[in-house]
C-alpha cells in the first residue's frame, strides 16, 4: 500500500508539473493555429522559409511560456554586499539606480527565444534581412526606366487604407500604423515597424503580414484577368536601355544619401538594403556578397521567424483588445 500510495504521489506531482494543469485554453488554440501555419508551410508551401520557423516558434512559446520569459536578477546594494562579503572579487555588473550603486546578481538565466527576440526588439534583424535582400536585387531595370518607381506608390495606398480600418475598428494611432504597414505587402519592415511602435501586437500582425503575402499569387491572378486583357498579359517587358557599371554603383550611394537625408528614421533600413546592392554592383566582394545573400539570409531568417513565433501567446493573440 505504501508503494502504491506514493506511486500515486508521483503521479500527482508529475500532473501538477506539467503543462496539462498550468497551460490556459488560449495556448491549446495557438498550439492548433500553430499546426495549421506548419500545413500551409509543408504542404501549400505559403512563404515556407518564414511560416515554418514562426509556426515553431508559437508552438513552443505555448506549449512552454518560460522558453520566451526573461531572467530574474537581484540587486544587492554595493554598501550591504561588500560589508557581508569583506576582500571578495565581485564578478557581478554594478548598476547605478536613482544614485545608489547595486551588483546585478542574475538568479537564472532567461528562454533561449528571450534572447533571439532581443534582435527583433532592438531592430536588428530586419535591417539584416534588407541586407541580403539588396545583395539580391538588381536595380537596373528601375534604372533604366525611373517612370516604373511610380508603380511603388500603389503600395502606399493598401498602407493607408489598412490604417484608416485600423482607426474605425479602435486601435490607437501607433498600433493602426503597425497594422497598417502589411497593407504594403513587406514581411521585414512590418517587424520592424511593429517592434517600433506596438510590439505587443508583433505577433498577430507578422503572422497576418506573411499570410497575406503568401496568398498573394492565389489573390492576383483574378485581379489581373479582371483588369487586363489577355494580349496584355503576353507582353513581354524588356529592359528600355542598357544600364552601365557606374549607374549601377552610384544608385545605391545616392538613394542612401537622399533617403537618410529626407527621413532620418528610415536610415537604417535603406543603407542596408543599399549596402546589399553595392557589395552585388561593386563587384569586388563577391564573397561576402554571397554570404548575404544565402548564409546570413538564412540565419536570420530563422533566429526572425522563432522569435516572431514566440510572441504568438494565446493570450496576446486571441485578445479581441480595442484601444480606447
Amino acid at each position: 500500500m505504501e508503494f502504491l500510495s506514493q506511486f500515486l504521489e508521483s503521479i500527482t506531482r508529475l500532473f501538477s508539473t506539467s503543462g496539462f494543469s498550468s497551460l490556459p485554453w488560449e495556448n491549446y488554440i495557438m498550439i492548433l493555429v500553430s499546426f495549421v501555419l506548419i500545413y500551409l508551410a509543408i504542404k501549400k508551401q505559403y512563404e515556407p522559409l518564414v511560416l515554418l520557423p514562426i509556426a515553431i516558434g508559437m508552438l513552443l512559446v505555448n506549449l512552454y511560456p518560460a522558453i520566451a520569459m526573461g531572467g530574474e536578477t537581484q540587486y544587492i546594494p554595493v554598501n550591504e554586499y561588500m560589508a557581508a562579503h569583506p576582500g571578495e572579487h565581485v564578478t557581478y555588473a554594478q548598476v547605478v539606480i536613482d544614485g545608489v550603486s547595486y551588483y546585478a546578481k542574475p538568479e537564472h538565466v532567461g528562454g533561449l527565444l528571450y534572447y533571439l527576440y532581443q534582435g527583433v526588439k532592438h531592430g536588428i534583424y530586419p535591417p539584416l534581412i534588407f541586407l541580403g535582400i539588396g545583395a539580391m536585387t538588381d536595380f537596373g531595370p528601375l534604372i533604366a526606366n525611373p517612370k516604373s518607381f511610380i508603380l511603388g506608390a500603389a503600395a502606399q495606398i493598401g498602407i493607408f487604407i489598412t490604417f484608416i480600418g485600423a482607426i474605425i475598428l479602435g486601435f490607437a494611432p501607433n498600433e493602426a500604423g503597425a497594422i497598417g504597414i502589411i497593407g504594403g505587402a513587406d514581411g521585414p519592415t512590418a517587424i520592424y515597424v511593429t517592434s517600433i511602435l506596438a510590439s505587443d501586437l508583433l505577433g498577430p500582425i507578422a503572422v497576418a503580414a506573411y499570410s497575406y503575402m503568401a496568398l498573394v499569387p492565389i489573390i492576383q491572378p483574378p485581379i489581373m484577368r479582371l483588369l487586363t486583357t489577355k494580349e496584355e498579359r503576353s507582353i513581354k517587358m524588356v529592359q528600355l536601355r542598357p544600364v552601365s557599371k557606374l549607374e549601377k554603383i552610384l544608385f545605391p550611394i545616392i538613394v542612401t544619401v537622399v533617403v537618410s537625408l529626407l527621413l532620418p528614421d528610415a536610415a537604417t533600413l535603406i543603407g542596408m538594403l543599399m549596402f546589399g546592392n553595392l557589395m552585388r554592383e561593386s563587384g569586388v566582394v563577391d564573397r561576402i556578397s554571397k554570404t548575404a545573400q544565402n548564409e546570413l539570409m538564412n540565419i536570420i531568417t530563422i533566429f526572425l521567424g522563432l522569435s516572431v513565433g514566440s510572441t504568438a501567446t494565446g493570450k496576446v493573440f486571441l485578445s479581441p483588445k480595442l484601444s480606447a
